[in-house]
């Protein structure tokens, strides 16, 4: 290739969103960051909102500056997080702003859901884990208030599908996203019709799943104009769940690994050429959800560094509080093992008093209440790695029927080289821990793939294992983590 593809990236998390450039000259990529901005949920009332008017506001931003710096676009990626969406007109203006998964309104669906269809004939039709905010619970919330959005609404467009609306007139769904909604089947990549019908679902809403790596369409010839972009910009499909991004991105060249994608969540599972729908994989709360080239995402979701940003944003609300790089230094200081928390434990999913929280199921399992922050973030960090051991033991034994040989983490989370050396330990498996910057990786590489500059998974991952720097963990004091999982486990009620 004789000249670099010009590609851009808009990266949603859970907190704030980046335009990313990527430039690939057909052996290598390099990334830069172009413009990165806040992705604050608004309050109203008591709903939680996502404000995705000001997101497409700051994606032409991004654009605008790719532009200006010299690096128009030949195609255009977006990735987010999974499950939510927005109701669009029959004249395709936005009904309202779509609702954060974080939202109370999916409180006693998945109870309500279970009432209709038994817990074990949903999962046989979907494979997914449940969690109370699913697209499907968001749905029967709507179903159930009797919601005017609904019943006005001509269709329905998962977050990075709508953003790619914005962009380009063009309405679809990409699998990898519509695989998060507990609406699917993984076997077929289709719309599952009994789930539609048991629910009385309207599946007029829903447009047509396609497979990632496909081109959604050109920009809007408005927009082109407005912001002086030159040729016809394309905006591709990609992997448009961020998870599906980073996994992409993930530098392996064997088949027995695991990955976890490490940021506000952390997914930890293998990929797979079919999802696995087991009674192991139910038990376990793991999920079937759709990766690039056809493959299956396996995976366990962990609430992740989640804790530990709203445990900084406590601290930042009562007075000064370190960097998230000067948390981990005090809790490496800290004793270790001394207190123990289950991650996943429902009181930890919601905004809040967070060290509150840790302190209070501490207090409630008769372990030595954690004050300072260093004690704070290091049960926090310990509690992690030992819920990703537990999660790999069962990958390995209910799922997968191997022994995993290493474990790769990328995303912003593989940067934390205490957690990484934890994770090491706690675990027994070498860690290798990058590239950070996965989900950009993978969406620009994606996009090079839907151009046929990259033709093939494996080719993508050995550009980006050309591309980016890893680093290797050894696992070290196997023995305390072994005596520190047993009594992780006495204290959560988790089943070895």
């Amino acid at each position: 290739m004789q000249h670099s593809l010009h590609l851009l990236g808009f990266d949603f998390g859970a907190s704030n969103g980046r335009a990313m450039h990527g430039a690939f000259d057909g052996e290598r990529l390099t990334i830069g960051e172009l413009h990165r901005f806040p992705n604050d949920p608004v309050q109203v009332g008591d709903t939680l909102y996502w404000d995705i008017l000001r997101l497409y506001h700051e994606m032409r931003t991004g654009l605008s500056k790719a532009v200006r710096d010299g690096a128009a676009p030949v195609a255009i990626g977006i990735d987010t997080w999974g499950v939510d969406f927005g109701l669009l007109a029959r004249d395709g203006r936005l009904l309202s702003n779509p609702v954060h998964y974080r939202d109370s309104r999916t409180d006693g669906m998945m109870e309500h859901a279970y009432r209709v269809m038994p817990k074990e004939e949903i999962f046989a039709h979907t494979g997914l884990a449940f969690m109370q905010f699913n697209t499907l619970y968001q749905l029967l919330a709507l179903q159930n208030a009797k919601d005017p959005t609904l019943e006005n609404a001509k269709t329905l467009l998962f977050t990075p599908d709508l953003l790619a609306y914005f962009l380009t007139g063009e309405m679809g769904t990409e699998y990898s996203i519509a695989s998060t909604a507990q609406l699917t089947d993984p076997r077929t990549r289709d719309w599952s019709a009994p789930i539609f019908e048991a629910f009385s679902l309207p599946r007029e809403l829903f447009t047509e799943i396609r497979e990632s790596g496909t081109v959604r369409g050109s920009l809007r010839e408005s927009l082109r104009t407005e912001l002086r972009v030159p040729g016809q910009t394309v905006v591709v499909a990609g992997g448009q769940h961020d998870t599906a991004a980073a996994v992409a991105a993930v530098p392996a060249s064997g088949k027995r690994f695991a990955y976890i994608s490490s940021g506000t969540w952390s997914l930890l599972g293998a990929e797979t050429d079919a999802p696995v729908i087991s009674e192991g994989v139910m038990k376990a709360n793991y999920t079937n959800e759709g990766g690039v080239c056809g493959k299956t995402r396996v995976l366990k979701n962990i609430m992740g560094m989640w804790i530990i940003q709203e445990c900084r944003r406590q601290w930042l609300k009562e007075g000064e509080c370190e960097d998230f790089a000067g948390l981990a230094a005090l809790a490496e200081q800290a004793e270790p093992f001394r207190s123990l928390f289950d991650p996943d434990d429902d009181r930890f999913l919601a905004p809040g008093d967070m060290p509150g929280r840790i302190r209070a199921y501490c207090a409630e399992t008769n372990q030595p209440v954690p004050e300072t922050r260093g004690q704070v973030a290091r049960a926090v960090y310990e509690s992690l790695a030992l819920k990703y051991r537990w999660a790999v033991r069962r990958l390995e034994r209910d799922i997968l029927g191997y022994d995993i040989e290493c474990l790769h983490i990328v995303g912003g989370g593989s940067n934390n080289t205490l957690l990484n050396r934890m994770t090491a330990g706690a675990v027994g498996r070498p860690v290798i821990a990058g590239p950070g910057e996965a989900t950009a990786i993978g969406n620009l590489l994606v996009q090079a793939m839907a151009l046929d500059a990259v033709g093939s998974l494996g080719e993508l991952r050995a550009v980006v294992r050309r591309s980016f720097e890893t680093a290797e963990f050894l696992p070290e004091e196997t023995g305390r983590w072994d005596d520190a999982y047993g009594r992780f486990l006495v204290l959560t009620g988790l089943a070895d």
